[in-house]
């Protein structure tokens, strides 16, 4: 039990050393909450993401912001001859700032039955995002469909589909401000298991070394994802928006961007 004991602590070490990048990136996301109204201007598209790799990545050393559905949003602004300015905030502020600020627009953003009339969407950007359990791969529990989590907690993040989806179904779910502090509180036995999108997921864990540590169960939820515009945009600029999507689909942009960003 004590070289069990002993591995087990090194490899958290290791995870929580891993973490640091995820840590600078929510640092860079906070500097950029405060600079946005300094940096934009009358008359642009407001385009607000998360850190939520492999679609919307932000670089912790540059700031950079990329991914496959940033490449997306950004040429339908290109093409459509929008000016915009693009920044990164924790979820939960994106949410509120896309529901509140006319011209602006967050992606990539779930669909829901409760988020329906919320938004204006563009999209789907993403046409197949898979939520998974995950859980510890130590974990003795064997739960094969989400009925079978009924007595335990789900770690989730604030505002995120997971998070909408579980408490309308009335499971025990545990709050977290990012997604990327939640396999440190699996391990830790903060919650019993985790819900997330499966690519999300399996990203945070790569970066965090626990691919070993934390497994996916199974799926729970399958969502597209879109940009989802204020309620205030235009319906012909939201409508000129989808009707680029679908050029870019038929060009083959859509599938040169997605293929650029697939996992070998």
């Amino acid at each position: 039990m004590g070289n069990a004991s002993e591995t087990w602590k090194c490899g958290l070490a290791k995870a929580n050393a891993k973490a640091i990048a995820s840590t600078i990136a929510a640092m860079v996301i906070c500097l950029y909450t405060i600079a946005l109204p300094l940096l934009s201007h009358a008359g642009e598209i407001q385009l607000v993401t998360e850190n939520y790799p492999p679609f919307n990545t932000v670089h912790a050393a540059t700031g950079e912001i990329s991914g496959s559905s940033t490449e997306k949003v950004i040429e339908i602004m290109r093409r459509a001859g929008e000016s915009y300015h693009l920044a990164a905030f924790p979820w939960n502020r994106a949410y509120n700032m896309t529901e509140n600020d006319a011209d602006t627009c967050l992606f990539s953003t779930a669909f829901t039955p409760s988020r329906r009339d919320k938004f204006q969407w563009v999209g789907p950007i993403v046409k197949n995002n898979k939520w998974v359990i995950f859980a510890r791969a130590d974990d003795t529990r064997k739960p094969k469909n989400l009925e079978d989590l009924r007595p335990y907690v789900i770690g989730v993040y604030r505002k995120a589909m997971a998070s909408e989806v579980l408490s309308l179904k009335q499971f025990k779910t545990e709050v977290a401000n990012y997604d990327t502090d939640n396999p440190r509180k699996l391990l830790a036995g903060r919650f019993d298991f985790w819900a997330a999108g499966e690519a999300h997921g399996m990203e945070i864990l790569r970066n965090q070394g626990l691919e070993k540590q934390i497994v996916p169960l199974f799926h729970f939820y399958q969502a597209k994802m879109y940009l989802a515009c204020n309620l205030q945009m235009s319906k012909e600029r939201i409508d000129h928006f989808n009707r680029i999507l679908r050029e870019m689909e038929s060009d083959g942009t859509v599938a040169a961007i997605d293929k650029k960003y697939r996992k070998k």
